[in-house]
Order: C-alpha cells, then structure tokens, then sequence
C-alpha cells in the first residue's frame, strides 16, 4: 500500500483499507515515538493557514518537529494576502522553497484541492470552507476505534452544526465505509445536515435518523457515543435577525452535567473543539469527556501521515 507523494485533500479518496493502515500505523506511532524521532530530517513542512487554528496548526508543527523536521513559518496577519495577493500567487512563491510537505487552511470551498492541483508536493487540508476536514476526521475515527477496538457498528449521536460543520461532514462519510454504523443527527432545522451527505448515506445503506435539538438528552442515553459540535456565529448573517437566531438556538443548545445524571456510564463525548458553552464547563471533569484526549490524538494521526506520504511504513 504505497502512500508516497499522495495529497489528502477528502475522506472520500481513501478506501476502507487504506483508513485502516493509516490508523495501524498511527498506534505505532503512539506506542513507540522514539523509533519516528528522526523520521523527517532533512525535510520542511509548509503550514498555510488562511483561517484560524489552534489544535491542527500546532499538532502539525508539533509532529514535524518532533520528528526532526523544520516548519517554514507562514503567519497571515502579516503575509502579503493583506496586500491582495491571491492564493495561487501565495502558494507558487512557497512553491519556490521547495516544501516537502503543505499544510492548507481556508475558508474557501474546494480550496486544498485548487492548492493540491498548483503543487507536485503532496498537500494536505485543513478544513476547506464548509466542505472537508479530513485529518480530524481521521483522528476521530482513531478516538472511536481507541474507544470501542473496532469501527465496525459504531452507534454514534452528530450534535450541533450539521449544516456548515466540516469535520461532522467527513465524519459521517467516514463511516459509512463500515458495516452496522448508526448515525443520529440532532441540530436546529437551519442548521441540519446538508442533502448531499444524507443521500450519500442513504446510497450505502447506512441507518440515521435526523432530530431536533429538543431530544438531545433523550438521544445520549441510548447511544454511547456523542459528537459535539459548536454552533458557528460567524455562519449566521451579519444582521439583527441572525444575531438574534443565534442566540435562541445557543442558549438551547447545551450539554449540562445535569443531563447527564441518568446516561450509561460509558458514555463518551467527542468534540472537534473549540467548544464556546455548548458543554458546560463541569462536564470537563467527568470520565465522560473524552475532547482533550480527542485533541492529543492529533498529533499521532498527523505524524503518521507525514511518514506515510514521505514514503515510510509502505506495505
């Protein structure tokens, strides 16, 4: 299974095969760092992140440089894009550096594939707009499969911003790949899954249900996976109205240690992060949190793809 060179631009280019080496070799990775520590030498790494980022902008410097490799640095605050620069221009001149790896962030739909097709280096997307997110996707599936040994049946509640959230969309794709996965997807109407991932389910046979946000206490006691999502502010109309619409569907929408009183004690909760008062801050400390190891596991994920498309760990 050869890796070498390929971008990972959508879930959807990787077969259920090719998931499951990656997340095989990302347990190695976490088991036995010390054999990786200078897997990258002699390589650089190009972070573009037009959007803001905390977890996979740092977990992907983190990875190189734990790995011996060197990160160019790329801050958009102060990048020529403040001039007008567009991104074809932006990318040709990291062109010019002779990157080994680019890493791309932006609010622009299909905008890592744009990237990917300029570059002969393999590209990597950080969330592009509303459409994919496919390296979380990756290290939720690693949480999930941690979580449960096997992907294979996953019973799992996708909670929030269905509509505009990125890595629920991947997420759901994902696993539609596997036998016996079921899917509940509570959100507001305005803010529901989007056609496209539902008929793609639907295709494959996969069992969901789509709820509102009033039956999200009833769903967590019944499944034993939750997926949490943030309700975007920046996706609502910059108007009285969608200020106002935001704020009805956030004061509703909330995770309380309240709810959680009568769940199975298994009970897990995922979140890509940041969260902003959709979980209540008590819920933090509770064995059912699972976010911040979420989070960690990033790190592994991210470092295996960079061996895997540098050529390492072929099968």
């Amino acid at each position: 299974m050869n890796f070498k060179g390929r971008d990972v631009i959508s879930i959807e280019d990787f077969s259920l095969d090719e998931i499951e080496h990656i997340l095989n070799v990302t347990k190695e990775v976490e088991m036995y760092p010390e054999k990786f520590k200078n897997e990258m030498a002699g390589k650089i790494m190009s972070p573009l992140f037009f959007e803001n980022s905390t977890r996979t902008s740092s977990s992907f410097q983190a990875a190189m440089l734990q790995m011996g490799g060197r990160v160019l640095d790329f801050d958009i605050a102060t990048s020529s894009v403040n001039k007008g620069e567009t991104l074809r221009d932006t990318v040709k001149i990291i062109e010019g550096y002779n990157p080994d790896f680019v890493i791309i962030r932006h609010k622009r739909d299909g905008s890592a594939k744009f990237v990917a097709d300029l570059l002969d280096v393999p590209v990597m997307n950080a969330g592009d707009g509303q459409n994919q997110h496919p390296t979380q996707t990756l290290l939720d599936l690693y949480t999930i499969k941690e979580l449960r040994g096997s992907l294979d049946g996953t019973k799992i509640v996708l909670a929030g911003d269905l509509k505009y959230g990125r890595t629920v969309h991947s997420l759901a794709l994902a696993l539609s790949k596997y036998p016996r996965c079921e899917m509940v997807f509570i959100s507001p109407d305005s803010l529901r899954m989007p056609k496209y991932i539902l008929n793609e389910l639907s295709k494959k046979g996969v069992s969901f249900q789509e709820k509102g946000l009033e039956e999200l206490e009833l769903s967590i006691r019944s499944f034993p996976i939750i997926y949490m999502t943030r309700i975007q502010r920046e996706r609502f109309p910059e108007s009285l109205e969608g200020e106002q619409e935001y704020e009805v569907i956030s004061k509703v929408y909330r995770l309380s240690l309240e709810m959680l009183k009568n769940v199975n004690h298994e009970l897990k909760i995922m979140h890509p992060l940041p969260k902003v008062g959709e979980i209540e801050e008590s819920v933090d400390e509770t064995n059912f949190a699972h976010y911040f190891q979420q989070a960690k596991n990033g790190l592994y994920i991210r470092k295996a793809l960079l061996i895997l498309l540098a050529g390492g760990k072929d099968e």
